[in-house]
């Protein structure tokens, strides 16, 4: 018994590169600031900084993330910040990770 394929089941919202552990934190944590320094987010997201500096640049490819490089006195430093695009991806997807599954209370699935 099995229920028929659909395309409006809630997975197929979801963004599957968000479902990668680093890239899904480093976008939580991007979509609760305005912008953060790099060192910081590594930090706070406990990875190394060529992991994050690889997951950021794939976002910043997708058009998610937006990098800007600038200095503090003669220390430069990189600041991250979701795009427009970006916050729409993160509440797309987490809209469809919170849509409600049937349970087994419900109407039951039916061939």
């Amino acid at each position: 018994m099995s229920a028929p394929a659909t395309s409006d089941h809630p997975r197929h919202q979801l963004n599957d590169p968000l479902g990668h552990p680093v890239r899904f934190s480093l976008t939580a944590a991007l979509a609760q600031t305005e912008e953060i320094d790099f060192a910081t987010l590594s930090n706070h997201l406990q990875v190394s900084d060529s992991v994050l500096s690889k997951q950021a640049t794939a976002r910043e490819s997708a058009g998610y993330v937006k990098m800007r490089k600038g200095y503090i006195g003669k220390r430069p430093r990189t600041w991250l910040k979701l795009t427009k695009e970006g916050e729409q991806v993160w509440r797309n997807h987490l809209a469809a990770r919170c849509r409600r599954l049937p349970s087994r209370h419900d109407k039951p699935i039916t061939e």
